[in-house]
């Protein structure tokens, strides 16, 4: 794990790692990285087949999307941000603050996920979420899986016709128990598919 101190604003934080590989990116400083629009096009293009039948082999029944086609799928890796607070005791835990992600199609990175929830590709779309089911990833250190309602858009990319998120595979990002200084973060690394559905 990752600790992270704030003052007044959030600092950049140390190379996240992922479970078992090298580093992967830098977080808490949103910076983008822009795929060569062929590059891009290329991928998702590629990928046109397979997002539908990743849905229907990952997405509970308790979901209910079997009528919704499927637009996207992409692979996130980054963390869960979770901040040091007080309840009403005084007693501090951490609490979940902010996803930060980065998206990833056939090696290609495709656009950021972050705060709102929303996710945002490199074709200039965005769509944000919010929850509306959710069921238990495959082992405790897993954070749930989840089904979001499209409550936002911007811009005409591939997701401007989305109306579901579904957030499946999920591996890492829990964090639980108390902590010892209220405003602190701390970064639970983690990785998940994005399904997104029309």
């Amino acid at each position: 794990m990752i600790d992270l101190l704030i003052g007044s604003s959030v600092r950049e934080a140390p190379t996240l790692h992922r479970r078992g590989q090298g580093p992967a990116m830098p977080h808490l400083r949103r910076w983008w990285i822009v795929a060569p629009m062929a590059a891009l096009l290329g991928g998702l293009s590629a990928a046109a087949a397979a997002p539908q039948a990743a849905v229907d082999a990952n997405a509970p029944a308790a979901f209910g999307v079997a009528d919704h086609a499927a637009i996207l799928v992409a692979h996130a890796a980054g963390a869960q941000i979770y901040e040091c607070k007080a309840d009403a005791s005084g007693a501090t835990h951490w609490v979940f603050r902010e996803p930060i992600a980065t998206l990833v199609q056939n090696g290609v990175t495709i656009g950021h996920h972050y705060a709102g929830p929303t996710w945002e590709l490199n074709d200039g779309g965005a769509v944000s979420g919010k929850q509306s089911a959710t069921a238990l990833g495959a082992a405790p250190d897993d954070v749930p899986l989840l089904k979001l309602d499209v409550v936002e858009h911007r811009g005409s990319g591939i997701l401007k016709d989305a109306k579901l998120v579904l957030r499946l595979n999920t591996h890492g990002g829990v964090l639980k128990g108390e902590c010892t200084k209220a405003g602190e973060l701390r970064a639970a690394p983690y990785s998940a598919d994005y399904a997104f559905l029309r």
